[in-house]
């Protein structure tokens, strides 16, 4: 079987080429970009399956096939479960939701084996996809926050912020001036909000800035410990099953 992954997260695509691999499919090759698909596909001979990541640094995937005719199966992997529910009832097709989970990475392949034997061609309308996709893959993540400090209302930037956290029913954000304010968003707020680039949740309670990781500790129960630049009022520690993804997100 001849596979490639076309995803711009390099860490999401080598673990992914690590769960295939752990399912006996190797991948040949890895894409990160529209232009550079462009390029491979129009030298080389198209793959019996794709792993297509809706967007990518360049643009929406669907680009790459404007002027080509696509030859290939293919799984989309992506962020958005809806909208990528939408694509996979119109066209028939299978989805996997990032982070892509073990087990459903094995079910979207046994689908496709399992299809082998009809050899049909996939007829994929791209242009009724990107119709459902335009808004939430044109994400625009939040850059500043406010709070309110007694009548007045301060600004931050994201850039100045360490960390979010949660304590006593409200929600706080901690600045590098080492400062404490308290903010209307809740952590589940935050989550669509913040920039998966810049902040990671390591727990139930915490967001913490990449820029602000002063140091990394093994914990218990295969946990681990952050140290942030100024942060000290609580221990901030990463969840056992958020381990994985977290050193992915530092690569």
């Amino acid at each position: 079987m001849n596979v490639i992954i076309i995803e711009d997260e390099k860490p999401a695509a080598r673990r992914l080429s690590r769960m295939l691999g752990d399912l006996q499919i190797e991948v040949h090759t890895m894409l990160h970009s529209v232009q550079e698909s462009i390029e491979w596909f129009s030298n080389h001979q198209h793959p019996d399956l794709i792993f297509l990541d809706i967007q990518l640094s360049d643009g929406l995937s669907f680009e790459i096939f404007d002027n080509l005719t696509i030859k290939s199966a293919i799984i989309f992997t992506t962020a958005y479960d809806e909208y990528a529910l939408k694509a996979f009832k119109l066209n028939s097709i299978d989805y996997l939701l990032k982070p892509i989970d073990d087990e459903e990475l094995e079910r979207a392949v046994q689908k496709y084996k399992e299809q082998l034997p009809e050899k049909q061609q996939l007829q994929v309308d791209f242009e009724d996809i990107k119709k459902l996709l335009v808004n939430p893959m044109d994400r625009v993540y939040k850059e500043r926050f406010t709070a309110k400090v007694g009548q007045h209302l301060k600004l931050f930037s994201v850039d100045d912020i360490e960390c979010f956290y949660s304590e006593n029913k409200g929600t706080y954000l901690y600045t590098n001036e080492k400062r404490n304010y308290l903010i209307d968003n809740t952590l589940e707020a935050l989550e669509e909000e913040l920039n998966p680039k810049q902040f990671f949740r390591v727990n139930r309670k915490f967001f913490i800035h990449i820029n602000a990781i002063k140091d990394i500790i093994s914990y218990t129960n295969s946990r681990l410990q952050v140290k942030l630049n100024h942060f000290n009022e609580h221990e901030i520690i990463v969840a056992r099953e958020r381990v994985k993804d977290f050193k992915l997100w530092l690569e």
